[in-house]
């Protein structure tokens, strides 16, 4: 079958690790805010709303791209095929709207979007989207009940804190009260809601006040899932500065788990599911619903905490290092002798006390 090269698309940066199997659409580019001091991805991308016309166009060329795979054609190797094929090989079943806020645009142009997505890919079940607090606190729930009933189904909020020192200090744009609104509006419209927070964001100085008013922030909202995101950074970004000048203290991966841990005992939230599907979380298997697996979730954690000291670097650097999720696997003979040779070196050149420099390192890698 002679190959075909097809026009390319438009696709964002970034998406969640839920969506990685979905159809990419880019409604806007970069973020209308762009003044967090945690965040890389959008700082040297102008913020701006593509027009309805050019999205669409998007939209029909990966439809055609659909149809052309279906029919067993071969197509030129873009970035837009690979994403078209990968999603179909994931069943084809979900879209993710890109890029950091992409509700910004006019919902009469969001709903033209919608309609036509739905034109022509009736398969698709699910379609999500990045929001801001603010933005959706600006939007009306019959709205977002109209994004709703054209598949929008589900909002994905990056709270980072719900602590209004923190977010301060971030330039996050938003208070508590603003988190509360925005996620209270897309719950009430239907929507499911995923709320990100970034365990370790505020360092021994803010510990206290993130996990105690984040928890209070997502007990008055009720979302469906809370993932969790440890803090990762760079020398480029500004808060590295607040944790190099003192005015931040850096935590330990021990010292971000406690954290975790009282903020987990804080929750009061019902039908919600925990996750922690990110490589820079340290427990990648600290998932459950709350409230019926609280007290396994805390046990998860407590078994991490219980390691000698010892054990727990062991872990550290395995996890750090990509070849392990749990505890469990520790007991691998395998993964832990691979483990015990990366902490055997770390010791060599680090010392034992520079465990948590040395995977800080590790993690910048993932970022």
């Amino acid at each position: 079958m002679k190959n075909k090269e097809l026009e390319p698309f438009e696709t964002g940066p970034i998406r969640p690790p839920s969506e990685a199997g979905s159809y990419l659409i880019r409604l806007t580019r970069g973020c209308p805010w762009n003044r967090c001091t945690f965040c890389r991805t959008y700082k040297r991308r102008p913020f701006s709303i593509r027009e309805v016309e050019e999205v669409i166009a998007d939209i029909d060329k990966m439809a055609e791209i659909r149809d052309e795979l279906r029919e067993g054609k071969t197509l030129a190797g873009t970035e837009g095929a690979w994403m078209v094929a990968n999603a179909m090989r994931s069943g084809g079943k979900t879209a993710f709207l890109q890029d950091g806020d992409s509700l910004a645009m006019k919902p009469e142009k969001v709903r033209a979007i919608l309609s036509h997505l739905k034109k022509l890919f009736p398969e698709v079940e699910r379609i999500t989207t990045y929001a801001r607090s603010r933005t959706m606190a600006n939007r009306s729930v019959e709205d977002l009940k109209s994004y709703l009933e054209l598949g929008l189904n589900r909002i994905h909020i990056g709270m980072e804190t719900g602590h209004d020192p923190l977010l301060e200090v971030i330039k996050k744009g938003v208070t508590g009260d603003i988190h509360v609104k925005g996620g209270r509006r897309v719950v009430e419209a239907g929507m499911e809601l995923s709320e990100y927070l970034m365990p370790g964001l505020g360092g021994r100085t803010m510990t206290e006040g993130h996990a105690a008013d984040s928890a209070n922030v997502l007990n008055q909202i009720n979302p469906n899932f809370i993932r969790l995101r440890t803090i990762c950074l760079g020398p480029k970004l500004q808060l590295w500065d607040e944790f190099e000048s003192g005015r931040l203290v850096r935590m330990t991966d021990v010292e971000i788990v406690r954290e975790i841990k009282r903020f987990i005992e804080a929750l009061t939230v019902k039908g919600t599911r925990l996750v922690s599907d990110h490589i820079l979380n340290l427990l990648g298997d600290l998932e459950g619903n709350l409230p019926e697996e609280k007290d396994t979730l805390l046990a998860i954690i407590d078994e991490f905490l219980g390691l000698d000291e010892e054990t727990q670097h062991l872990f550290q650097v395995a996890r750090r290092s990509g070849i392990l999720t749990s505890i469990a696997d520790l007991e691998r003979g395998s993964v832990s002798r691979r483990a015990q040779a990366l902490l055997d070196d770390i010791y060599k050149r680090y010392g034992k006390d520079g465990v948590d420099a040395a995977t800080r390192e590790m993690m910048e890698r993932f970022v």
